[in-house]
C-alpha cells in the first residue's frame, strides 16, 4: 500500500488536460452543492479519473464524500439539485443536472460479504473506502482543485499497464466475485504486457464464486468485455484459467471468436456471443440469451448471425451477397459474413461487402393485385405464387419490372397446364 495518510498532491501537469469536465456541467454543480456542505469532502473517483489520466473522456462521472446519504441529499436539495436515492442502503444517491447523472456515493467500509452483495457502514476516512475498491487503478481520487490521492499507487500500476487488485487478490475477489470478470476486461483495456500473475492465480483459484453470481450481472460484464478491442486475448486467457468455462457451461469456441475481433474489433456484443457460443446462438440451447438478459433486439441478432451465417456454404461473390442483403437486410447480411468470415468459410469479407456500399434494396414490383388483374382467383394460392416470383427474381439479381412481369407470365402459365 502507498502512503494512505499522505496528502493530496497536484495532478501532473500533462494530464491536467484530461479533467476540463471538472470545472463545467453536472461535475461543476454537483461538487460545488457537496463542498459547500463539507469543504473538502468530496472528491472524483473511480473511472472518471482513470480514464482521464490516460486522456480519454469520461462517460460518467463519480463522486464520493465524506458526506453520509441523507446529508448529500440535504445538501443537494439546498443547492436546488434533484436528488435519486438509485442506491442508498449502498450510500449512492444519482444527481440529475441538465437529464445528467451524477452518482455521489457515500465513503463506506464493508461490514460482511457474500461474494454477491455487500452491507456497508459508512465513514468519513478515505483510507477505509479506497481500501473496500477492487484495483489500484480504480482507487484513485481528484480533488475539485485537481489534486490526486493515491493510497495503493494506481497511477504507477496505470503507467506501467498492470491491473492489480488492492492488497490480498483472494480477500477482493471473496468480497464479490464479479470482480472475476472485471478483473479480465479492465486487463484487457490497461494491461500493456501479460497479465498480473497473482490476479490470473486468484481468478482461476476461485472461478466457481462466478456460480453464485446472478446471470443478469454476468451477462452486464461480459458485454462490455467482449465489446472492447483486445476481447480476443482476455477471453484466450478466461479460457485457459478455467473462468470462461464458468461463464457459460458450453464449449466455448476461442478460436472463432478471436478470428471475429480480428475481422470486426468493436464487433457487438449479439455477434461475440455467436462467435463465441456458436451452439447456443441459432436455437438458444440453454437458454443463453434469457440467461444474460438479452433484448430481444440482441437475442434476434445474435441467433439471425449464426442462422445466416450458417446458410453460407460458398464464398459469396457480389450478386450473392446482395442476394443475402435483400432477404434479410443489409446489416443483417454484414453480421453473417463477418461471422462467415471468421468461421473461416468467407476468404474477405470486407470485399464482398462493398456490394453494398450504394446500393439499396429494390422493391419487388409484382403485387398480388397483379396476379388477380392477370386472370388469378383471389386465395392462398396467389401468395404462393407470388413467393416463386420473387425466388426466380431474386435469383436473376432483381431485373428489371419488364422481366419480372415476363417471370410472373411464365409462372401462371405453368399454373394453367
Amino acid at each position: 500500500m502507498g502512503d494512505a495518510k499522505s496528502r493530496p498532491v497536484s495532478l501532473p501537469p500533462e494530464a491536467a488536460a484530461g479533467f476540463g469536465w471538472t470545472n463545467e456541467g453536472p461535475a461543476r454543480v454537483v461538487i460545488a452543492a457537496l463542498e459547500a456542505a463539507r469543504p473538502g469532502g468530496a472528491r472524483f473517483v473511480g473511472g472518471c479519473v482513470r480514464d482521464g489520466l490516460v486522456g480519454v473522456t469520461a462517460k460518467d462521472i463519480d463522486i464520493a464524500t465524506q458526506l453520509t446519504p441523507d446529508e448529500t441529499l440535504a445538501a443537494l436539495a439546498t443547492a436546488g439539485v434533484r436528488a435519486e436515492p438509485t442506491g442508498v442502503e449502498h450510500g449512492t444517491i444519482t444527481a440529475v443536472v441538465d437529464g445528467e447523472g451524477v452518482e455521489v456515493t457515500s465513503l463506506r467500509a464493508d461490514v460482511a460479504t457474500d461474494g454477491r452483495r455487500a452491507v456497508v457502514s459508512f465513514t468519513d476516512d478515505w483510507c477505509l473506502d479506497a481500501v473496500r475498491r477492487d484495483f489500484t487503478i480504480n482507487a484513485i481520487y481528484l480533488t475539485p482543485d485537481l489534486r490526486l490521492y493515491d493510497p495503493w499507487d494506481g497511477m504507477k500500476d496505470l503507467r506501467a499497464g498492470v491491473v492489480r487488485f488492492i492488497g490480498d487478490p483472494t480477500a477482493r475477489i471473496r468480497e464479490d466475485y464479479l470482480r472475476i470478470l472485471r478483473f479480465f476486461r479492465f486487463s484487457a483495456r490497461f494491461a500493456k504486457g501479460d497479465y498480473d500473475a497473482m490476479g490470473l492465480a486468484a481468478c482461476s483459484a476461485h472461478s466457481a464464486g462466478i456460480n453464485g453470481l446472478s446471470r443478469e450481472r454476468v451477462g452486464q460484464e461480459m458485454a462490455r468485455l467482449i465489446e472492447g478491442p483486445n476481447a480476443a486475448g482476455a477471453v484466450s486467457r478466461m479460457a485457459a484459467t478455467g473462468v470462461l468455462a464458468r461463464v457459460w457451461g458450453d464449449d466455448a469456441d476461442v478460436a472463432t471468436f478471436t478470428a471475429l475481433k480480428r475481422i470486426w474489433p468493436d464487433a457487438p456484443f449479439a455477434i461475440g456471443l455467436a462467435a463465441l457460443w456458436p451452439n447456443a446462438a441459432p436455437d438458444g440451447r440453454g437458454n443463453l440469451a434469457s440467461a444474460f438478459r438479452l433484448s430481444n433486439a440482441n437475442a434476434a441478432r445474435m441467433r439471425a448471425a449464426a442462422d445466416n451465417a450458417g446458410s453460407i456454404d460458398a464464398p459469396p461473390d457480389s450478386a450473392a451477397a446482395r442476394r443475402l442483403g435483400y432477404r434479410v437486410g443489409i446489416v443483417a447480411a454484414c453480421d453473417a459474413l463477418r461471422l462467415a468470415a471468421a468461421l473461416g468459410k468467407v476468404s474477405d469479407a470486407g470485399a464482398v461487402e462493398k456490394a453494398f456500399d450504394a446500393w439499396t434494396p429494390p422493391s419487388f414490383p409484382i403485387g398480388g393485385g397483379d396476379l388477380v388483374a392477370a386472370g388469378l382467383s383471389p386465395g392462398p394460392d396467389v401468395g404462393k405464387i407470388l413467393e416463386r416470383i420473387e425466388h426466380r427474381w431474386v435469383a436473376e439479381n432483381f431485373p428489371d419490372a419488364r422481366r419480372a412481369r415476363d417471370i410472373m407470365a411464365d409462372e401462371i402459365a405453368r399454373i394453367r397446364k
